[in-house]
């Protein structure tokens, strides 16, 4: 059976650092190996834990830990050491870089937060087929008016860590791509604001300044994501391997699939059971930890 280096990385919400010594020690007890290097990536924060193990023993060494480790406030994955530092950042938007759902957002305008959040909801669990989700939702918006737009961006804040992840992946020469099933207002602003490199997204139909309850085609949904991470991977000649990909909802998976490190970011069950990685607790400077990056080599943002 081949052994592989990889890292066991541990990672908690910077603004709560309970990332003690003592508790990586727990950690290293339960995996019966106190002699592996450990390395402190932020202190209190991210640490690393280097590892030579079969990766057919991934999943049961993590189900383990998580389980076990449940009720710490620390996100546990496993990183092969190989291939570490990644190439291209592809990223959903909504609830991922920012913390809203701007649908949701333009809902409330007209006291339809409960009723189209309901849908969101049901969608991004993947209980409900994206494209006819966001088609119902949009249709709902008839007739707001389109300044409205201006006054929900104007409401939006990132996720914490979001700043510091594009500044410290672009100080790197990593391509970073904006892919959302949200649509073009919004994310065209987000991308010029944190600097990607690019940007997909859906657009609204406005008519003499009202939305008319339209999305233009094509919809930009789960395959499209995918696919738009090949084309990337294409036109820079890097392998899918090379590749982060985080998103929250079920429309993410595939690209989180495809993507060398596909990270399931405060994500739905369905969506974090079936990604590689997940950060439940930690803020999006985990990703950058994940990769081996140190405090010291960190473009931080407020």
């Amino acid at each position: 059976m081949n052994e592989t280096p990889c890292y066991l990385v541990l990672t908690c919400n910077p603004a709560s650092p309970i990332l003690t010594n003592e508790l990586v020690d727990r950690i290293l007890r339960h995996l019966d190996d106190t002699q592996s290097a450990v390395t402190c990536l932020n202190e209190g924060i991210a640490y690393d834990i280097s590892l030579t193990i079969p990766a057919s023993e991934y999943p049961t060494l993590l189900a383990g830990l998580r389980e076990k480790f449940s009720d710490q406030g620390v996100d546990i994955n496993l990183v092969p050491a190989a291939g570490r530092r990644k190439k291209l950042l592809i990223a959903d938007m909504e609830s991922t870089i920012i913390e809203q759902e701007c649908l949701d957002e333009l809902a409330d305008r007209l006291n339809l937060r409960d009723k189209i959040s309901d849908i969101t909801g049901r969608a991004m669990r993947g209980e409900i087929e994206f494209e006819p989700a966001l088609r119902e939702r949009v249709d709902l918006l008839a007739g707001l008016p389109a300044t409205t737009l201006q006054d929900v961006y104007d409401d939006v804040t990132l996720m914490p860590g979001a700043a510091t992840l594009l500044a410290t992946l672009k100080q790197n020469h990593v391509f970073c791509g904006l892919v959302s099933g949200g649509f073009s207002f919004f994310a065209d602003k987000i991308t010029t604001l944190l600097d990607f490199d690019a940007c997909y997204c859906n657009q609204l139909e406005i008519e003499d300044n009202h939305l008319t309850g339209r999305v233009i085609d094509p919809i930009l949904g789960r395959e499209a994501k995918a696919s738009r991470l090949q084309n990337w991977c294409d036109e820079k000649n890097i392998s899918a391997t090379q590749t982060l990909a985080v998103g929250d909802g079920s429309n993410d998976l595939d690209m989180l699939k495809l993507a060398g490190m596909g990270v399931a970011f405060r994500a739905k069950p369905l969506v974090s059971e079936a990604a590689s990685f997940r950060i439940q607790n930690g803020d999006l400077t985990a990703l950058l930890y994940l990769q081996g990056y140190q405090a010291d080599e960190i473009e931080f943002k407020s």
